[in-house]
């Protein structure tokens, strides 16, 4: 049996490390929603390989966030672009929320005090 101490320091030294796992998830997906992007590419838009090589197949390609992209007999692997219009439509349904809520906040607050 283990004593009473020694729970409380094995919980004390798995907590920080969820902690901070956790932490790092709900960063990582607040920059991913205010930086959408997209791999879909315009005729103008030149294609820049990825940092983890050009002949890489497309599941290595898709686990470091890149495009696979066939051309010719070699498959390569190209940087996504910023998608403009996902964040314009993200930051307006933001937006949208946020004054909608401020407009029922007056009701809420006047039925609360009339109780």
């Amino acid at each position: 049996f283990a004593s009473p101490t020694q729970r409380v320091l094995e919980k004390s030294e798995v907590a920080p490390s969820k902690l901070k796992v956790k932490l790092k998830d709900a960063s990582e997906a607040l920059v991913n929603f205010f930086t959408p992007v997209t791999c879909r590419h315009k005729d103008k838009q030149a294609l820049i390989p990825c940092r983890v090589g050009e002949s890489i197949n497309a599941t290595e390609c898709l686990e470091n966030k890149c495009c696979p992209s066939k051309t010719s007999h070699e498959l390569k692997c190209y940087i996504p672009f910023k998608d403009n219009l996902q964040l314009t439509f993200r930051l307006f349904v933001l937006g949208a929320g946020g004054l909608f809520i401020l407009g029922l906040l007056p009701f809420c607050c006047c039925a609360c005090l009339q109780k």
